[in-house]
């Protein structure tokens, strides 16, 4: 049943995609906020406190709502299978801004693709020349189709094939969200928050996002060039800040071909830089915190968007098979 509901929810969002900043979204933002104000005292076990309000409260709920659902009827269960998928997994949650720096880019209009890269991640793009916009953009939009579609993706089948239903889709999103929502507020808005809360939030999502980020690397190994993809994953992993997101890039980049990572540029926030603290260069190639391939160019981003299409066409056809083994068996 997991496979209808994904091939469902993702058919039905790209024919009618949620709008940019819809009332779930709000909604979403809304409850953070009271959880945070509620429940944050500026203690270390407040933040545990409030990272479970806000993230496992809601992922339980949804897991109450769908185990009586499929008490009373299968269909109502993978009814609201597809609904939370919809509200939960999809490209068109962010393609709007790779569709739109892609489209000015073509037309020689690199300011308003660096005005479209700030409104997207909230940093200074003003001065970043075009090599270092494309690479920004490739780096953002893989990690967003990792976030958006693949993690996703992967705590749903899992909770799906322990009867948890559409729970983990929730968890694996809100965890997320937390996780950029408190740094957000912190830096972009100014606005104090604890710490605690902030740490405890990214390392919960890092924990979460362990599996799904190497299961999204594989994909990318599997569909592009295999060797290189792996090469760049054992090599280059290191050149990134975060682990997770560092397996994902640097699988992509061999996988494509292309020149991903390098010293940060001007208004990039830290959890984009490139850092040697997490890992020795390895050769020349590294020496500049970036990995082998060409250096980044508009091509790259259709050829980007060709991996994980190819990427999400290969985890949906082994989900068909292990549905159809299921069925048959």
């Amino acid at each position: 049943m997991s496979f209808f509901a994904v091939l469902l929810a993702l058919l039905c969002e790209q024919l009618k995609p949620l709008p940019h900043g819809n009332a779930v979204h709000q909604g979403v933002i809304g409850w953070a906020r009271w959880s945070g104000r509620n429940f944050d005292a500026g203690r270390e076990h407040h933040a545990w406190v409030v990272w479970l309000v806000t993230v496992l409260a809601p992922s339980l709920l949804v897991l109450g709502v769908y185990l009586l659902l499929r008490h009373y009827s299968l269909f109502l269960a993978l009814g609201f299978d597809v609904v939370v998928l919809y509200l939960t997994l999809g490209f068109r949650q962010f393609s709007h801004y790779f569709t739109d720096i892609r489209l000015a880019l073509e037309r020689g209009d690199e300011q308003e693709a660096r005005n479209l890269l700030a409104q997207w991640q909230h940093l200074d793009a003003s001065e970043l020349p075009r090599a270092e916009l494309l690479r920004h953009v490739i780096e953002h939009s893989l990690l967003a189709a990792h976030r958006h579609v693949f993690g996703v993706f992967f705590w749903f089948v899992l909770c799906s094939a322990l009867g948890l239903g559409p729970a983990g889709a929730v968890l694996y999103r809100l965890a997320e969200f937390a996780s950029r929502y408190w740094a957000f507020r912190n830096q972009a808005l100014d606005t104090h928050t604890h710490e605690g809360l902030r740490e405890r939030s990214r390392q919960c999502f890092e924990w979460i996002d362990h599996l799904p980020a190497r299961l999204t690397a594989t994909g990318f190994a599997i569909v592009g060039n295999f060797e290189e993809a792996v090469n760049g994953w054992r090599r280059d992993a290191g050149l990134w800040l975060h682990p997770n997101e560092g397996i994902i890039l640097a699988a992509a980049a061999g996988a494509v071909g292309v020149q991903l990572g390098g010293a940060a540029a001007p208004g990039v926030t830290p959890d984009r830089s490139k850092t040697f603290a997490a890992g020795a260069a390895q050769d020349a190639t590294a020496a500049d915190g970036s990995t082998p391939g060409e250096p980044p160019q508009s091509s790259h981003l259709q050829s980007v968007v060709r991996l994980v299409w190819r990427s999400v066409v290969l985890w949906m056809l082994l989900l068909a098979l292990l549905t159809l083994s299921n069925l048959i068996g």
